[in-house]
């Protein structure tokens, strides 16, 4: 990867791929799984979605192991 501006455009990809996997995930419950911290008091909400992040790390590394594989 000698060309940043590829290097952007893959990012940009990737981060679009985990937007539309969130949008749809979101429908399945993702984001309001066990282990997601949800904290509110008065004006202050707190929302840690570690249970969906730690999903979401597996899905994403196992994809992009099928498609990095040299």
């Amino acid at each position: 990867m000698n060309n940043p501006g590829r290097l952007i455009i893959i990012l940009g990809i990737i981060l679009i791929a985990v937007g539309i996997l969130v949008t749809i995930g979101s429908r399945f419950g993702l984001g309001k799984l066990p282990g997601d911290i949800y904290f509110k008091k008065g004006n202050f909400t707190f929302y840690a979605p570690m249970m969906t992040t730690f999903i979401l790390s597996i899905l994403l590394t196992l994809i992009l192991n099928l498609f990095l594989r040299k």
